[in-house]
């Protein structure tokens, strides 16, 4: 045998082992080493998870009036991979062919799919890929276009432009209208374009009690195809509070597409059911909110303000009737939510002005010191201390504990702190809730200051109203212990959670904080607190007929953040209770900054009449009873 002939064989025979042995090890490699890479590529190809979102708990009032509920919507999606795969792409082409040709409608699903594969394997042959692309855009944007409620030029800016594989071209369609688009893709036989259900917050009444329900907003968060999916999520007041019990649980649906991009049916295996959030029902009566918003409303429009607030609670169980807070918004536009979007009622802190006198008045008939004719020594208007002064506008020689009461006397007020002592003050104080939060179930409530110095100027300004700040929420639980038996209660906003099928799975009960008062000087205090609203009392104008009112007003400076106060501007406030013996309801109504001219800004004047309205409304919503010959002659002396 020639030897160069040999030695050419020899070299033959090496190279084709040496291919086929590299052959064999990268048939092996992805058999074995890359096996599970490949087949998760291969997955995620023909492998499609659709999102089943969860019901979000409808939020209803103490009379199952719903106010906040959800509606399901749908996104539509481009997956452009598949929208311009010319393999996918020419069923939709051979079936908009095939479907113009005679006599289409009378063949049967089975011809029709064959004609279908007929003209796509002709299509392929004929046309490049990138005309078989575009031919399916301009062919799905024909069809589409107009449900989407898009011009053919827009819709097609939208997908070209679009650097993403995944493309949201439309929103919170209606149920209704997603089925009819999806109807209109598996028809017409159009790849790429994908749906995902979801659910889109409805409030019945969006002014209404906005700060208090508050809102949601989406979170959108990336697969790993990139493709984004949103999650509905409690942002602000009881949808961001109840969060975790509204949510509910998504479910999911697994299902596989076959090589033309068409559903494979999957198995029970792959179904995920969502599990809906629970119903919140709220201790707020919408009759009374609409009522509480109506005044304040017309109140703040009249005496020229743009901030305050009205809370009306159940001083028997700590129940949230109504809360009300200005500036709002409307809870379905979500508009100016950075600038009106703080909760007055329950965020903003404010010296309380002579409201806060019940403190050194109740702490010392609760002690023992004094009872309510006691006479208390008013310095006539005039106390000098060491550095500091206390001065009263309606100076008095020595006015009863009512008396201090019903003419809101700083030097009353302080001359009562004292017998008391800072320490037993300020325990006081804090025990009525001050200082710190009440712990209601709404985000952001603030705590306020009610710090003990230990300087004497703030000790004297603390009696009387200054040196201290207090949410208005603050202020409702003070005085409903005094409207109770003495017992302060923890502010009430959730009465319930509830199943879809009507289960009640939790029942929130009234919560007792502290004894801060023996029920008898609570009762004390109602009646000293009827004084006010007396003639000659400060709250004159927050009468009622019919009904004894027991009430105190509050007029303080409003604070500069530069420093010190203003001169002329003004926070006033009323906190009353009714009927006085036995109250029903307490409510507070803070205006800030009136400035109507020609009426003094003063609680009396400007909080007391928008307390009298809404009232005597309120008395009538819940059928309370006159107590008082009607129309009574106290309360038309008072006007």
């Amino acid at each position: 045998m020639n030897s160069a002939f040999h030695t050419r064989c020899i070299v033959l025979c090496s190279v084709l082992v040496a291919g086929l042995s590299v052959l064999s090890g990268r048939l092996v490699q992805i058999q074995l080493v890359d096996r599970q890479r490949y087949a998760e590529s291969s997955r995620k190809a023909y492998h499609r998870t659709e999102k089943l979102p969860a019901s979000r708990g409808t939020i209803v009032d103490r009379n199952e009036e719903p106010l906040a509920k959800s509606i399901p919507v749908s996104t539509v999606f481009v997956d452009k991979n598949h929208l311009m795969d010319p393999k996918l792409a020419s069923y939709g082409l051979a079936y908009q062919e095939a479907s113009a040709e005679p006599g289409w409608n009378e063949l049967d699903p089975g011809k029709q799919r064959h004609r279908i594969n007929v003209l796509r394997g002709d299509l392929l042959a004929r046309e490049t890929a990138e005309v078989i692309a575009q031919k399916h855009l301009a062919y799905a944007i024909s069809i589409l276009a107009r449900p989407l409620g898009m011009r053919r030029e827009e819709l097609r800016e939208k997908i070209e432009s679009s650097k993403g594989k995944w493309l949201a071209i439309a929103k919170d369609l209606p149920e209704d209208l997603a089925d009819q688009l999806r109807d209109e893709v598996d028809s017409h036989w159009i790849q790429g374009f994908e749906f995902e259900n979801s659910i889109k917050r409805w409030y019945t009444a969006p002014d209404l009690a906005t700060h208090l329900i508050g809102f949601t907003g989406e979170v959108e968060k990336p697969d790993d195809e990139g493709k984004p999916h949103t999650r509905v999520l409690g942002l602000f007041g009881i949808e961001a509070s109840m969060e975790d019990f509204l949510a509910g649980r998504d479910g999911s649906r697994e299902h596989f597409r076959d090589a033309r991009g068409l559903i494979v049916p999957g198995n029970a295996e792959s179904l995920k059911p969502p599990r809906a959030g629970l119903n919140v029902k709220l201790t707020l009566d919408m009759g009374v909110q609409a009522i509480v918003e109506e005044e304040l409303d017309a109140g703040l429009t009249e005496y020229q303000s743009k901030k305050g607030a009205v809370i009306l609670m159940d001083p028997k169980t700590g129940e949230v009737l109504a809360m009300a807070s200005r500036p709002q918004f409307d809870l379905n536009r979500k508009e100016n939510i950075a600038e009106n979007g703080f909760n007055y009622a329950i965020q903003t802190i404010y010296e309380p002005g002579s409201t806060i006198k019940i403190v050194a008045t109740a702490g010392a008939l609760n002690e023992g010191l004094v009872t309510p004719q006691t006479s208390i020594f008013c310095h006539n208007g005039f106390y000098q201390g060491k550095g500091f002064i206390v001065k009263d506008d309606h100076p008095a020689s020595s006015l009863s504990l009512e008396g201090v009461l019903a003419k809101s006397n700083n030097n009353g007020a302080y001359s009562l702190g004292r017998q008391l002592g800072s320490k037993r003050f300020y325990d006081y104080l804090h025990d009525f809730g001050f200082g710190k939060k009440t712990g209601i179930q709404l985000s952001g409530e603030s705590s306020g200051t009610a710090r003990n110095t230990g300087n004497e100027a703030d000790f004297s300004r603390a009696c009387f109203g200054y040196a201290t700040n207090v949410t208005p929420l603050q202020l409702a639980c003070a005085y409903s212990a005094i409207a109770s038996d003495g017992k302060l209660r923890k502010p009430h906003i959730v009465k319930s959670l509830i199943a879809n099928d009507g289960t009640i799975v939790e029942d929130y009960q009234p919560e007792v904080v502290r004894e801060v008062l023996k029920p008898k000087t609570a009762a004390m205090m109602r009646s000293a607190l009827q004084k006010v609203v007396l003639t000659g009392g400060t709250a004159t104008r927050a009468a009622v007929d019919g009904f004894l009112v027991a009430a105190k007003t509050g007029t303080v400076q409003l604070h500069n953040p530069k420093g010190g106060y203003y001169a002329d501007r003004m926070i006033t406030s009323l906190v009353g209770m009714m009927p006085a013996l036995d109250p029903a309801f307490v409510c507070v109504v803070v205006v800030e900054d009136p400035r109507i001219p020609g009426v003094k800004h003063q609680g009396g004047l400007i909080a007391a009449p928008i307390f009298s309205k809404i009232a005597t409304r309120v008395a009538a919503h819940m059928n309370l009873q006159p107590t008082e010959p009607f129309p009574s002659p106290l309360a038309s002396a008072a006007r």
